[in-house]
């Protein structure tokens, strides 16, 4: 087993330094970077599709707490860099409109329909898990698409745009607004979970803590908050223009920024190398594992095209509600953006609805037989 662990350990750094050397040093740090976040997800097994399905199903509210605690930890300290470093350091800032609420909607309740979100799927990919795979796929369609009309939605109205830091009069008077409303978010699902099932297990405390250290170091070494689907689609994008389709024409990859990364090699895209590194980092959790995680059932043939469905319906729709948990929920209300509130809600009320969806995707194989 030890042998096993330093020879997994010894695939990583040479992973991260062919991309160091092909991409350069920024770049193999942020492979890292998402490598870390894919050992913390699955190797402490947090999440965030799962999570909200115990504190409907269960009133399990342990699970959420603990994300709660990962985005006050990292607000703690992304709020004064962002003050001090305005110039270098952009945070997760998007307007509450329309089409975001109804996009985070529609993917809180696909990400419960095929057990995960975006970093989620990400993490099943990486794991093996087969269902996470086709998701994975359609995300990435998905996504793609989702681009190729952002305008449409985007223009069926948007309020302007509100960030803590503007509401309260600047960077840390904003950090305390933030750290209080989500003081009064953890206290609501406290009271309302079920006896026993309120204090999050040490794993997920710890959990909580690694991912808002590499949150930050995300933050200052891309000069960006972690993100997952600007990745994805960008896979998408390059997948379409290597079939030959013209996307110049298009409104979002026609913007200087968008073209730039298209033509760019995919290693020099930072959403891109943590995309990559989360699996990469999910994959060596599980095969660093004495036992493999519990098999998935096999599905059906109709199960496994809705579950390609649902995570076309997953990528689309999180690049409609401009980001998913990460993104939006995590990073969005970190650095201080009103909007990853907003897609909270909507996504928390859409998860409702998946989960009665569920059933309906999953159809197991020995279904089929008997029908």
């Amino acid at each position: 087993m030890l042998l096993r662990r330093l020879g997994l350990g010894v695939l990583a750094l040479l992973a991260v330094g062919a991309v160091a050397v092909a991409a350069g040093p920024r770049s193999g740090l942020l492979l890292a970077i998402g490598i870390g976040f894919g050992l913390v997800l699955e190797g402490l097994r947090f999440g965030f599709a799962g999570p909200w399905r115990m504190m409907i199903v269960e009133r399990d509210g342990r699970g959420l707490i603990a994300q709660i605690l990962a985005i006050a930890l990292t607000a703690a300290v992304a709020f004064p860099l962002l003050a001090a470093n305005p110039l270098e350091l952009a945070p997760a800032h998007a307007p509450i409109g329309i089409g975001m609420i109804l996009g985070a909607f529609v993917f809180g309740a696909a990400m419960q329909a095929v057990m995960g979100c975006g970093s989620g799927t990400l993490v099943n990919a990486g794991s093996g898990n087969l269902i996470g795979l086709v998701a994975l796929v359609g995300f990435v369609g998905g996504a793609f698409l989702g681009t190729l009309n952002a305008d449409f939605w985007a223009g069926l109205g948007q309020a302007p745009l509100i960030s803590a830091q503007s509401l309260a009069g600047g960077g840390i008077p904003g950090l305390w607004l933030t750290l209080g409303a989500l003081a009064v978010f953890a206290a609501v699902v406290a009271v309302t979970s079920a006896k026993g099932k309120r204090i999050p297990a040490p794993r997920l405390i710890a959990a909580a803590a690694l991912l808002a250290v590499l949150a930050i170091g995300n933050l200052v070494v891309a000069g960006q908050p972690w993100g997952i689907v600007y990745g994805l689609g960008l896979w998408g994008a390059k997948v379409a223009t290597a079939m030959g389709a013209d996307l110049s024409t298009t409104a979002y990859w026609a913007t200087t920024t968008n073209a730039a990364q298209l033509n760019a090699p995919i290693l020099t895209d930072n959403t891109s190398l943590t995309d990559i590194g989360l699996i990469l980092g999910a994959f060596l959790v599980m095969r660093g594992r004495k036992a493999p995680g519990a098999p998935v059932a096999p599905l059906a043939l109709q199960g496994w095209v809705l579950v390609l469905i649902a995570g076309l319906v997953l990528g689309y729709s999180s690049r409609v509600a401009l980001g998913c948990n990460v993104g939006a929920f995590f990073s969005g209300i970190s650095t201080g953006s009103l909007h990853g509130w907003a897609w909270f809600v909507a996504a928390f009320v859409g998860s409702m609805l998946g989960l009665k969806l569920r059933p309906l995707v999953l159809i197991p194989a020995r279904k089929a037989v008997t029908a």
